[in-house]
């Protein structure tokens, strides 16, 4: 006898993709601090042991983040990121095929204010990324910093996360058979203190140490953009040179990340909270730079391939922007 479910009422379906945001956006501002606190707590209980033997399997395990992680496809293909998706919407956009004989170098912009396009293309299959690039592995970059908190570095790397050095992009880009993508935010913490609704300033000018991670393994460079990644949240203004911006700052050089001062809606009015507004959100993957493979590159020959990798997301963003709202005279800013 086959089981028929209802399907779910409006209202029903909106509440689960509020629900699903608000426990990702706890995840990144909250769970971190609460997996510390467990991990010290349960020592001072009788489950003691608990703690304990996760320290020597964190030990055992310690360099995993930077050898490729360890994605559980069950929770990536989990439901409630489907929710999560389908409250902002995020679509995921293919302009070219992607050859699963190679590995690919992805540079994501802009960063926002929590990468959420990011996140739900990459670390989950809400958006379809292994139906649109069949065999690719999509591997997604994040601070080193995260992966050292017990408990969450396990819930990190089962969606795809990974170390953010050159060990461990080295790792993922060298694998002979290919079929790997490394994406990687690169304008970083530091990008998101500019991520603001109507802002398409990108920390890219000076930004090359990828370029010449994709010379040294001659891997194809592949422009990305996220298209109202910026447009999920408001933030406290903080104009170069204020006093806000220079904590700001100064507090990213001393813990590694940004600190912006964000608002949106709330989870049961619209006028103030930390969840992000219902905005679309459509990234757009771009067509592959091929790069030519060499040991030791010249800075010239990096800045040469990094002129490139500019002009090919410029006419990117150029290509697409008409579709999404974007005004004509708006137009990408390198910083």
């Amino acid at each position: 006898m086959k089981v028929e479910f209802a399907p779910l009422s409006i209202p029903m379906k909106r509440r689960l993709q509020t629900a699903s945001v608000v426990q990702w956006v706890f995840s990144f501002l909250g769970l971190a601090q609460c997996c510390t606190a467990a991990f010290i707590a349960l020592f001072f209980t009788r489950f003691w042991l608990v703690s304990a033997l996760y320290a020597a399997w964190w030990f055992i395990d310690r360099e995993k983040p930077s050898k490729g992680g360890r994605k559980i496809n069950a929770l990536r293909k989990s439901t409630i990121w489907r929710y999560m998706r389908d409250y902002f919407p995020v679509t995921l956009v293919k302009t070219a095929e992607l050859d699963p004989r190679q590995n690919y170098l992805m540079g994501f912009h802009p960063h926002g204010v929590l990468a959420a396009g990011a996140f739900i293309n990459f670390c989950t299959e809400a958006s379809g990324f292994s139906t649109l690039f069949p065999g690719i592995t999509p591997h997604l970059m994040m601070l080193s910093l995260w992966f050292r908190v017990p408990f969450f570095r396990d819930y990190l790397m089962s969606g795809g996360l990974v170390s953010s050095d050159k060990e461990s992009a080295s790792y993922v880009l060298q694998k002979p058979e290919g079929g790997n993508a490394l994406a990687i935010i690169v304008g970083g913490a530091q990008e998101a203190l500019d991520a603001r609704p109507g802002s398409y300033t990108l920390l890219l000018k000076n930004r090359k140490g990828f370029v010449r991670l994709a010379i040294e393994h001659g891997t194809p460079l592949v422009p990305i953009f996220s298209f109202g990644e910026n447009d999920l949240f408001d933030q406290v203004k903080n104009p170069k040179g204020s006093w806000l911006r220079q904590l700001q700052h100064r507090l990213q050089q001393i813990m590694g990340i940004s600190l912006p001062l964000f608002h949106a809606r709330g989870i049961f009015q619209y006028s103030f909270g930390l969840i992000p507004y219902r905005r679309p959100i459509f990234t757009v993957v771009g067509k592959p730079i091929p790069v030519k493979k060499k040991h030791r590159p010249s800075q010239e020959e990096v800045d040469q391939v990094h002129q490139q990798y500019l002009n090919e997301l410029c006419k990117l963003f150029e290509e697409h922007k008409d579709k999404y709202n974007i005004p004509e005279d708006k137009h990408l800013e390198f910083i």
